[in-house]
């Protein structure tokens, strides 16, 4: 069992391969959601201005009807403190951008405060975790608005029209709460057990098994996160529970792969979809208190804001570096719109290096596909502003329904788009539209790649260092309950559940850092056998636990598990 990991002595050039990077995926499983709420979002704002004749601030609407693309995986308690943090921070961006062009309209100015705001938004969303659609959204919004002649005085109106929008897009995002309101936690649980089933599969030691485990540990690593957001008293605790159930077995499948058949975690799977009952594992309620170990999750406290955005300086200065010299360039070619160069270079930005050259790849293949796709449509967008309206919501839904099979494909509906939305304010020549933004995106691809280039992430080997010794030291403790002939009730739990987390962290935190470069050389050696250890300690622990009598029944755990 092994991990190869790249070291600093990968070659740049394997490292930014083009192998693999505009391949479809498989659509995510809830691709339509996002889709639907966009449109939902965008049109009855934009149809409303369009009837008073008022199409100019569908820009102000947009701001807050956009921020309905955020948080569909979380729970709905969750999901709108999640969305009202969006709108405000939406409306806060927009708001640096309002005042900062009604004070001055010199160019530079305003390119340089695009992008710092970018690089706020950028760490802020990482640190976060709010998830897809991340910065880009936000940087877009509040870059387009630098560039829109305004007056102090018309600021609050404007900001007025975004908190409107951004109330809507809060009701469309909570509205499916009223069909299924458990919807994505009973959708985390069965992506994580089909994750173990594809693990258990392999048996564990089959073709695959390295990324099928580190896949199935990070969808059950989701899935706890996502059901202990969700309160655990009250009439949504009943189904919490036994969807806490389901994530053990899926977790115990991870620990012993050979001993779970993958069918059976599939048919629980299967079996969460819609609004049925959540299966029964067959766990005795003895049993499934000590393997839950929640109360160790719930004890401990996430790291503070400011620690978050500590490792996320290099990408931070990154962002503002490349997003400022992207668009200083477009200046300099005398392009009027160099807020796009600066969005396109802000969007490139990934964990690290290779994957920020894979995303410029797919950024600039998508966008020039779809400067073609504009140039198609525009003569029948042209013949009225309904029409205009009406090609913005298709392309929207579009751009959400095709972008979890890769970014670029997205990208081809969410280009046009961009392209109409500066109509609506008046017809622009199409030609021009299309030379300035295949410029824009060639300018910003290259001047924010070589950004990254410039602005290496050296921190990145000591947080691996950090990770082996955490994963280290939460595999000893875990040894140290296995060797005592009768721990405290969860105390063992409480290590697995330690030790699973902190694995699940070595291998983010080692794929991240094996995507940079001028850094030192990764610790493999020592990566691979914290990995090792570590899983075969997380074996010994469940078998440990299947071993033991329950202590309300009498009964072998193991009896149960099968």
């Amino acid at each position: 069992m092994s991990s190869a990991t790249p070291t600093s002595g990968t070659s740049l050039g394997r490292r930014l391969s083009l192998a693999g990077v505009l391949r479809l995926r498989r659509p995510s499983d809830i691709w339509f959601k996002p889709a639907l709420s966009s449109v939902a979002a965008v049109a009855p704002p934009n149809l409303i201005l369009l009837a008073l004749g008022r199409l100019d601030l569908a820009m102000y609407t947009m701001a807050g009807s956009l921020c309905a693309l955020y948080a569909h995986n979380r729970p709905y308690a969750a999901r709108a403190r999640t969305l009202a943090w969006v709108v405000l921070g939406m409306l806060g961006g927009v708001a640096v951008a309002l005042v900062t062009a009604s004070f001055t309209r010199n160019a530079v100015v305003l390119v340089t405060v695009g992008a710092l705001l970018a690089a706020v938004q950028k760490a802020l969303c990482d640190a976060t975790r709010v998830g897809p659609p991340g910065n880009v959204v936000l940087t877009f919004i509040s870059s387009a608005s630098l560039f829109v002649p305004q007056t102090l005085g018309q600021v609050p109106g404007h900001l007025a029209l975004g908190a409107a929008a951004g109330a809507w897009a809060w009701l469309v995002g909570m509205a499916p709460a009223l069909l299924r309101p458990h919807g994505p936690e009973r959708r985390a649980t069965a992506q994580a057990l089909n994750a173990a089933a594809a693990y258990a599969d392999t048996r564990g030691t089959g073709d695959g098994h390295v990324p099928a485990r580190a896949a199935g540990y990070a969808a059950v690593q989701a899935a706890w996160q996502t059901l202990l957001s969700l309160p655990a008293t009250g009439a949504r605790a009943t189904t919490r529970h036994a969807l806490e159930r389901l994530v053990v077995r899926a977790e115990v499948a991870l620990a012993a792969p050979a001993d779970m058949d993958p069918e059976r975690l599939r048919g629980w799977a299967r079996a969460l979809r819609g609004t049925g009952r959540i299966p029964r594992t067959g766990d005795s309620p003895g049993v499934a208190d000590e393997l839950l170990g929640v109360d160790a999750e719930l004890a401990a406290r996430p790291a503070p804001l400011w620690q978050r955005l500590g490792p996320l300086t290099p990408i931070a200065v990154r962002t503002a570096l490349g997003c400022a010299l992207a668009g200083y360039a477009s200046l300099a070619l005398g392009i009027g719109r160099p807020y796009w160069a600066l969005v396109t270079a802000a969007a490139l930005y990934q964990a690290n290096m290779a994957l920020t050259w894979s995303r410029a790849v797919q950024r600039v293949v998508g966008n020039v596909a779809g400067v073609l796709l504009f140039a198609a449509i525009a003569p029948l967008a042209h013949l009225g502003q309904a029409l205009l309206v009406l090609f913005c919501v298709a392309l929207n839904f579009g751009a959400e329904a095709l972008i979890t099979r890769n970014y670029w494909l997205g990208s081809v509906c969410v280009t046009p788009m961009a392209l109409l939305v500066t109509e609506f304010a008046g017809y622009q020549e199409p030609g021009e539209l299309i030379t300035e933004r295949v410029v824009d995106t060639l300018v910003g691809a290259l001047v924010g790649f070589l950004a990254a280039v410039v602005v290496t992430n050296r921190r990145a080997g000591d947080r691996v260092e950090q990770a082996v010794t955490a994963a280290d030291r939460a595999r000893e403790r875990a040894a140290r309950l296995l060797a005592e002939p009768d721990p405290a009730p969860g105390a063992l739990e409480a290590a697995r559940r330690g030790l699973v987390a902190a694995l699940t962290d070595l291998r983010a935190t080692v794929d991240g850092a094996a995507g940079e470069w001028w850094g030192r050389a990764l610790p493999q050696e020592r990566v691979v056998l914290a990995e090792q250890s570590g899983h075969r300690t997380l074996a010994a622990t469940v078998r440990r636990q299947a071993a033991r009598p329950d202590r309300d029944t009498g009964t072998r755990t193991e009896d149960v598990l099968r």
